[in-house]
């Protein structure tokens, strides 16, 4: 069991089943909604999310473009994207989970880094790259 919450300790939350590798996200809403270089995210089954407090503090979000995203109401922690709850699968924002070191895999969106965001040399898989 792999446990997490938000910044204030108001919501925490249990994943099920063990998430799949890591993919750093640098699409246009990720970056807005981090306020940095965009998300670093695992995926997990929806049905392995629990919400074990704070329920109703979850507020969500849904862009023009792009899956919903949920936060805390109090602290504004991003917690899940990719549409949860209604979605089959869920990204969980890996800065969220205590204690977990997930494998790595792949960086998304990287057409839309910004001028000013220099991709790490960390060999991994690129996708959407400008041509």
């Amino acid at each position: 069991m792999i446990r997490g919450s938000c910044l204030c300790g108001g919501v925490q939350f249990e994943l099920t089943e063990k998430p799949g590798r890591l993919t750093y996200c640098h699409c246009t809403t990720c970056k807005r909604l981090s306020g940095g270089v965009g998300t670093v995210n695992v995926g997990v089954p929806t049905s392995s999310v629990r919400v074990v407090r704070g329920d109703d503090l979850l507020r969500t979000f849904q862009p023009d473009e792009g899956s919903a995203k949920t936060f805390c109401s109090r602290c504004g922690a991003n917690l899940f994207g990719a549409g949860w709850p209604e979605s089959e699968r869920t990204s969980v924002r890996v800065p969220t989970l205590a204690d977990y070191e997930p494998e790595p895999g792949s960086h998304i969106f990287v057409r839309s880094r910004a001028p000013w965001e220099t991709l790490p040399d960390d060999g991994l898989e690129r996708f959407g790259v400008r041509p």
